[in-house]
């Protein structure tokens, strides 16, 4: 049976706590960085000069050498993409880039219905007939490629150079690219494995650089200022839902410091604005969740060009009405979303307890937000989820698309479902907590038992008694904005949780909002603060244990904290 998250207490090392408030570090701060693994001040802070340098990333060195050679030739470059955020900000950051460098240099995207994921060769069929480029002398995937054997050979058998830029874990057999750049292949030694793609992209691009350097190419004049690209490198690295490992967070902090200055492309300005974000006030938080969406929505119900574009776009006005029309479109997405969620909900019901997985299907579904759907029916039941819907352009064919739970590596358990149901997957791809895959829709249940079968296996058994570890509670004067800009400050995200602290509240009110949300009005101490619990419609006791996060309050000009409830427990808990 799948258990109900219990909270507790996140460990804080003491030796590392007192080496960082020794070294000055706020109680606060220091209690959650050391409750991260963070030993010391030397890991705190930091900038772009930090970065591990791009030498220790295979593959670097070999794509700068054709790609100066290719651009001192002034042969046409493309860069080839992926269809969500993360490539969308590695094509930007790549053709941006490029062009600082004197490429000549367009960019291509697959259409998620026409042509799939990755270099494929059909997108290498469109690819050869650019409508704008023409026919290009050398391609650059970026955040795809390290499994389009065919695409690359298709590619190469065409007389193109390919470079392929990707972060995804690679199978057994690689392409015969001209030069392959992945921290994640075979013999890369590079320290952090979880560069996003656009990140990828953006270390070629600082090797690139580099090489022109060496080459004389900035005799008289500055060189590129790649730092302009942080604002990109940031969101997409953030959307994508990689580990923050310190490179990233580095990363992620560098383009914040760019939006928080005003100065990120006006795209993302603009898309800020919609989304009534302040500049100013940006934090990790809002990449994921106000810029990401906007520009993900294009790819999934459309054409991430639009997105590219949004991105690529320098002038002001002409940026403001793509992000007008991204919005509207993300609007059009949280629609669909919200009947699909409401009928896979629906469908699922209260599920076997003695399942680990989850499989929902219905004829009729978007396959642009099938992945969105799995993530709702995840975060509800807390087990592995597979999402499908019909590819109409294939008849007979579904296309898939998962998420998964700590300690449960999908596509690990996606090439085990490969390996002990042959036949039964066409393709499939991902991460440990997020994949997609193509099958026969006559397959489904044969899946679906192979998919039970292989989590059993591999999972982790904790994985399915979810532990909700809090950094546990602050001191009525502690709700303050000052905590809340001191938290804001840093770069939040996977494998780097946000705060979540526990505290027992006196209940003074509650009621719902639009019938979906619980809003409290609470009291610790002396302190009163407002609460809401998003899709909680249940009353809460008089006196709870709430698990929660601060948030900054400017309802109707006030500058205050109010909290987002994760989590309810009239039980049990930390006492304070």
């Amino acid at each position: 049976m799948i258990a109900p998250p219990r909270l507790a207490l996140r460990r804080v090392d003491p030796r590392a706590l007192a080496s960082l408030t020794a070294a000055g570090v706020s109680p606060l701060m220091a209690r959650l960085y050391a409750g991260r693994g963070i030993d010391g001040a030397a890991s705190v802070g930091g900038g772009p000069a930090d970065l591990i340098p791009p030498q220790a990333l295979l593959g670097a060195a070999d794509a700068a050498r054709l790609l100066a050679d290719a651009i001192a030739a002034r042969r046409r470059l493309l860069v080839v993409g992926d269809y969500d955020c993360d490539g969308a900000t590695g094509v930007a950051v790549g053709v941006l880039g490029l062009r600082m460098m004197g490429a000549v240099v367009d960019y291509l995207v697959p259409n998620r219905f026409d042509h799939g994921y990755g270099l494929t060769p059909e997108i290498v069929d469109v690819a050869l007939a650019h409508p704008r480029l023409g026919r290009p002398d050398v391609l650059i995937t970026v955040d795809n490629g390290i499994a389009s054997l065919e695409g690359v050979a298709r590619a190469r058998a065409a007389g193109l150079q390919v470079v392929v830029t990707d972060h995804h874990l690679p199978g057994s057999t690689l392409p015969a690219a001209d030069a392959l750049v992945n921290p994640n292949q075979p013999g890369c030694t590079f320290p952090s494995k979880h560069l996003a793609g656009v990140g990828v992209m953006f270390y070629v691009l600082v090797a690139l650089r580099a090489e022109l350097r060496a080459r004389d190419a900035w005799s008289g004049r500055s060189e590129p200022p790649l730092a302009e690209l942080l604002d990109l490198v940031a969101l997409g690295t953030v959307a994508d839902v990689v580990r923050l490992d310190r490179n990233n967070r580095l990363l992620v902090a560098a383009g914040l410091k760019r939006l928080r200055a005003g100065r990120a492309r006006p795209g993302l300005l603009a898309l800020l604005r919609l989304a009534g974000r302040e500049p100013r006030e940006v934090g990790s938080l809002d990449l994921g969740f106000a810029l990401g969406p906007r520009i993900n929505a294009a790819g999934r119900l459309s054409d991430i060009s639009m997105g590219v574009e949004c991105l690529l776009e320098q002038d002001e006005t002409r940026a403001a009405e793509l992000a007008k029309r991204l919005d509207e479109m993300n609007r059009e997405r949280r629609e669909i979303e919200t009947d699909m969620r409401d009928e896979a909900l629906a469908d699922v019901g209260e599920p076997d307890p003695a399942c680990r997985t989850l499989v929902a299907f219905r004829p009729g579904w978007h396959q642009g937000v099938i992945g969105l759907v799995a993530s709702r029916l995840k975060e509800r039941h807390g087990r592995p989820t597979l999402a499908l819907a019909r590819d109409e352009r294939v008849p007979g064919t579904l296309k898939g698309s998962g998420r998964s739970i700590p300690g449960v590596h999908l596509r690990d358990v996606l090439d085990l479902v490969d390996r002990r149901a042959p036949g039964v997957l066409m393709r499939f791809g991902g991460h440990a907590m997020a994949a997609g895959l193509t099958m026969s829709e006559d397959g489904l249940a044969r899946f679906s038992e192979a998919f039970e079968a292989a989590v059993r296996e591999l999972a982790d058994p904790a994985s399915f008694s979810p532990v909700l570890e809090t950094d546990g509670p602050l001191a009525p004067d502690e709700l303050s904005v000052g905590t809340v800009a001191e938290i804001d400050h840093e770069v939040w995200g996977q494998g780097f949780p946000a705060p979540l602290f526990a505290d027992r509240f006196e209940v003074l009110s509650q009621r719902l909002i639009k019938d979906r949300h619980l809003k409290l009005e609470l009291r610790l101490g002396t302190r009163r603060v407002a609460a809401i619990a998003f899709g909680r419609t249940e009353p809460v006791e008089r006196e709870a244990l709430l698990a929660y996060q601060l948030q900054r309050d400017t309802w109707q000009g006030a500058d205050g904290v109010s909290l987002i409830v994760r989590h309810f427990d009239t039980i049990s808990g930390p006492k304070r």
